[in-house]
Formats: C-alpha cells, sequence, structure tokens
C-alpha cells in the first residue's frame, strides 16, 4: 500500500531523523489535516495526503504506527499569505520540489517569495 504523508518541517528541523528515497522508517502518522493542507497545497493535491507525520502530540486511538519505504519526497515551499477577514499569515500558493532525501535543513528554493513549510512524502509499507 502506498501513502502520501505531510512532514511538517518545524517537527522534521526539532527532532526528525534524517531519511531518503529507499529508506526505511517507522513513522507515527495522524489522520491529515485536510483543511489546512487544502490551503496551503491546493485541493488537488491535499486530497492525496492521507496522513501526517507526528513526533510531538500523545498518541490517540487515531494515530497509527507504520514500518514503511519511502519511496518520494517533496520539498514544499509555499507563500504567506492573509485571508479577507483574518488576523494571521497561512501559507499558499505551494510549489513541490522532488528531493532524494530529507535531513531537516531547509531546501534551496529559486523563488524568494516562498517559504519552506514541510515535505510530502510517499510510503510503501504492507500494511
Amino acid at each position: 500500500m502506498r501513502w502520501n504523508v505531510w512532514v511538517d518541517e518545524w517537527q522534521m528541523e526539532c527532532c526528525g531523523d534524517p531519511f531518503h528515497v529507499g529508506s526505511a522508517v517507522t513513522w507515527t502518522l495522524a489522520p491529515a489535516d485536510r483543511e489546512w493542507l487544502t490551503r496551503a497545497l491546493g485541493e488537488e493535491t491535499a486530497a492525496t495526503i492521507e496522513w501526517g507525520e507526528e513526533h510531538h502530540d500523545e498518541p490517540t486511538a487515531a494515530h497509527i504506527t507504520v514500518e514503511a519505504q519511502v519511496k518520494q519526497i517533496s520539498a514544499v515551499h509555499a507563500r504567506h499569505v492573509q485571508a479577507e477577514g483574518e488576523t494571521y499569515l497561512h501559507p499558499a500558493d505551494a510549489v513541490l520540489t522532488p528531493l532524494t532525501s530529507a535531513d531537516g535543513s531547509r531546501p534551496p528554493t529559486s523563488d524568494d517569495d516562498r517559504d519552506f513549510i514541510g515535505y510530502v512524502v510517499t510510503l510503501e509499507t504492507d500494511q
């Protein structure tokens, strides 16, 4: 089975273990925050992401732990915008860039208007 998983840049930067395409990983996953992902990545991309990798929240019945192989990694860079009627900025208009590895450092981008916000990682598992 293949799953697309969201990995927040701050979680990876804080205490994530580096990984690369082909790595075997054991991750705790929580259901993806589709509303946030849709705003950041757009509806089409967000619809492909079922899970978010989680290091900090206490596990609940909704969390699962998987052993999987990393098949694909994309860095996500987005603009931060303020929607009408809101008082805070949120990521939007994201661009995905393929990578071969992720180590928590900020991958470069050719677009200075976008900030690194995380990764979309494709995992393959037998579960």
